[in-house]
C-alpha cells in the first residue's frame, strides 16, 4: 500500500468524484490518501481521508495562478508515492513533480480542448486558438506522467496514443447511495433537475417547457446557477411559477428530492464537450430507480433505449420536454417500469463497485512498477 495525495484547486472536498468516490475507495484498500483542497474551510481528517486546506481562491485567475502554487507548495512538503492531479490547470504542478521523481496521475474529467470549443462567449478564433494550445500542452505534459485517469472510454481513447497507461474510470453511482423508500403510488407530480444550472446545460429550455405542461408538473430544481443574468432572465419567465427552486442540497437532500420526483431531467445542450459524455446526474437518475428524459445525443439514446429507461428528447426543443414531462407524469405504471429497468442497469453495470476495482487495480500497477 501507498501514500497517495489527490490535488484540487478547483473542487470542493466533498467532490463526488474526487473524495467520496476515489480518496474513499482507495482508504478502504489500505492506502494513505491526503486531499489538497483549496476552499478555505481548514484541515480536517474525514473517513480516513486526512484533507489539508491551502487557502481559499479569490477569483478564477486567483485559483489558476497563486492556488496552484499554494498546491504544488503543499504537495512537496507531504512527499507521496503518488500525486494525482484533479484540475487541468495542475498540469505545470505534475511536471514539476515529475521533475522532482514523483510519481504523477492526470484525472482527465473532461475533454477540454472541446470544453473549449464549447465556450460560445468566446469568438470562434479565439476558441480555436486556444483548443489548440491547450490540447499541445496537454499531450505534452501526459506524454511525461506515469498514467491517466479519464473520465469516459472517449477520453481514455483519446489518451491511449499520448500514454498508454491510460484507463477508464467512469463517474458511475454509488449502489444504494440515493436510492429512496418511497413508493411509487405516494410520488408527488414532480420532475427534477440536479446539477449545476446553466444556459448551456438547458435550463432556459426547461422552465420554458414547463410554461407549456398541460398536467399539475412541477419541476424540482436543485443547485446553483453558474450565471447570474441567466438566473434573473429564467425567473421572470411564466414557466417560473412552476418551479420549486431548491438550492444546493447535501447528498440526503438530493436523495428526498429524488424519491418524491417521477421523473430526472438532463437535457445538456449539443456542445462538442457532451456528445460523448456519461452525465453522472443522469446515472444517478437510474440509481434512484426514476426514468430520464434526456437530450437525443447518440450516446446517450443508446443507453437509455438499450435500458429502456426513459425518453430522449431535442433539448433545444421546449414542447418535445414538456410532452416527455407530461407523458411519464401521466403515465405512472410505465414511468415506474422505467425507474425499474434503469436501476436494474446501475447495479448490473453503471456502478461505481465495477470502477473501483478498476482504480484500485490501475494503482496496484502504478506502485508495483
Amino acid at each position: 500500500m501507498g501514500r497517495v495525495v489527490h490535488l484540487t484547486s478547483a473542487h470542493p472536498r466533498d467532490d463526488i468524484r474526487v473524495f467520496l468516490k476515489e480518496c474513499r475507495s482507495l482508504v478502504a484498500h489500505g492506502h494513505e490518501v491526503v486531499l489538497v483542497v483549496a476552499d478555505g474551510r481548514g484541515d480536517e481528517v474525514r473517513d480516513g481521508v486526512t484533507i489539508a486546506d491551502v487557502g481559499r481562491s479569490t477569483g478564477r485567475l486567483d485559483r489558476m495562478f497563486k492556488a496552484t502554487r499554494r498546491v504544488l507548495h503543499r504537495a512537496e512538503t507531504l512527499d507521496a508515492d503518488i500525486y494525482h492531479l484533479h484540475d487541468p490547470e495542475l498540469l505545470p504542478v505534475g511536471l514539476k513533480l515529475k521533475h522532482c521523481g514523483k510519481k504523477v496521475v492526470f484525472d482527465a474529467h473532461e475533454d477540454v480542448p472541446k470544453q473549449i470549443l464549447g465556450k460560445h462567449y468566446l469568438h470562434p478564433w479565439v476558441r480555436r486558438i486556444l483548443s489548440w494550445g491547450f490540447a499541445h500542452f496537454e499531450q505534452y505534459a501526459c506524454k511525461r506522467f506515469d498514467g491517466v485517469v479519464t473520465a469516459t472510454p472517449y477520453i481514455r481513447d483519446k489518451f491511449l496514443p499520448i500514454n498508454p497507461r491510460s484507463v477508464d474510470i467512469n463517474n458511475f453511482p454509488m449502489i444504494g447511495e440515493l436510492e429512496s423508500a418511497v413508493p411509487w403510488s405516494d410520488k408527488a407530480e414532480e420532475v427534477c433537475y440536479v446539477g449545476s444550472i446553466a444556459q448551456i446545460r438547458g435550463i432556459k429550455e426547461l422552465v420554458r417547457a414547463m410554461e407549456s405542461t398541460r398536467t399539475p408538473a412541477r419541476l424540482n430544481l436543485v443547485g446553483g446557477f453558474a450565471e447570474a443574468q441567466v438566473e434573473a432572465e429564467v425567473r421572470a419567465y411564466p414557466g417560473w411559477g412552476k418551479v420549486n427552486a431548491l438550492g444546493v442540497r447535501d447528498r440526503p437532500g438530493v436523495r428526498e428530492v429524488l424519491g418524491r420526483s417521477v421523473a430526472g431531467v438532463v437535457t445538456l445542450h449539443q456542445v462538442p464537450n457532451y456528445l460523448d459524455a456519461l452525465p453522472i446526474k443522469m446515472f444517478e437518475y437510474m440509481s434512484a430507480g426514476i426514468p430520464v428524459i434526456a437530450s437525443d445525443f447518440d450516446l446517450w439514446k443508446t443507453i437509455v433505449q438499450e435500458s429502456q429507461c426513459g425518453l430522449c428528447v431535442d433539448p433545444m426543443n421546449p414542447a418535445a420536454i414538456a410532452s416527455a414531462i407530461d407523458h411519464l407524469v401521466s403515465h405512472r405504471d410505465e414511468a415506474e417500469t422505467m425507474g425499474r429497468n434503469g436501476r436494474q442497469a446501475v447495479l448490473s453495470r453503471f456502478n461505481w463497485a465495477r470502477e473501483e476495482a478498476k482504480l484500485i487495480e490501475f494503482y496496484d500497477r502504478l506502485l508495483s512498477s
